[in-house]
């Protein structure tokens, strides 16, 4: 094999590589919409809001994401007649709406264990219930839904590679495309994708992993005291002992 041609093949996926980081933040944006707000309407105490909610999650969790991107891509514009203008929104809204659904149970388990006090004191203080929510609830449930959320986002890249079936040329595309070139091999540019998605999964974990430290300490998680704390801890004991 020629590894010119490889070293060569190269540049030529930057647009891909756009492509599929476009596809997982796009996805993992509507994903994340979609789960706050069927986790939060499954949570509700109401049979109206939580009943609908629980069909639509049941739905995208019981059928295969292959089929949505399909259903998207080709069923709906000829039964519905609508059509994505930008064929990456297929991608972004099968992908967003699957893990979405399933993200949710996430935010729904997240949001139930927060400790029934927590409520009760944000009721005794009349706040209505959005504030309820958004103010006192969320930031508590928040740190406890990333480490899954972190597990999700990872899962949603590597599904990114599924768009390729629908003719958008990402990175899996790409390669299929130029391992197939004359004196090229499809194995190497696979183990070039390997790496890659490795990358780019470890920089998803990389920034997921700041933002929990971030949300812990936010709500008093894990919080070092300074060193000025440290130190008046230190003179009071030692004023405590010399008595």
């Amino acid at each position: 094999m020629d590894w010119q041609i490889v070293i060569d093949s190269l540049p030529r996926y930057a647009e891909p590589l756009w492509v599929t980081v476009q596809v997982t933040l796009g996805s993992a944006a509507v994903a994340l919409f979609v789960a706050f707000g069927l986790g939060l309407m499954t949570s509700s105490k109401h049979l109206i809001v939580r009943t609908p909610a629980r069909i639509v999650v049941e739905f995208f969790r019981g059928s295969s994401v292959i089929v949505q991107l399909f259903w998207f891509a080709y069923a709906m514009p000829q039964l519905l007649g609508f059509q994505f203008d930008y064929a990456i929104m297929v991608g972004i809204m099968a992908l967003g709406l699957n893990y979405g659904s399933y993200s949710s149970e996430v935010v729904r388990a997240a949001i139930g264990a927060v400790p029934k006090g927590q409520w009760e004191a944000a009721t005794a203080l009349s706040l209505s219930p959005w504030t309820r929510t958004w103010r006192v609830v969320i930031p508590q449930a928040w740190p406890e839904m990333i480490p899954s959320l972190t597990s999700f986002a990872v899962m949603l890249l590597k599904a990114s590679a599924l768009v390729s079936m629908v003719s958008i040329i990402d990175l899996t595309a790409m390669a299929n495309t130029i391992g197939r070139v004359p004196g090229n091999e499809l194995l190497v540019q696979y183990g070039f994708l390997l790496v890659v998605y490795f990358i780019l999964a470890w920089l998803i974990w990389s920034g997921m992993r700041l933002l929990e430290r971030r949300a812990k300490r936010g709500i008093g998680i894990g919080a070092r005291p300074s060193k000025k704390a440290l130190a008046d801890g230190h003179g009071v004991q030692a004023s405590g002992g010399a008595m």
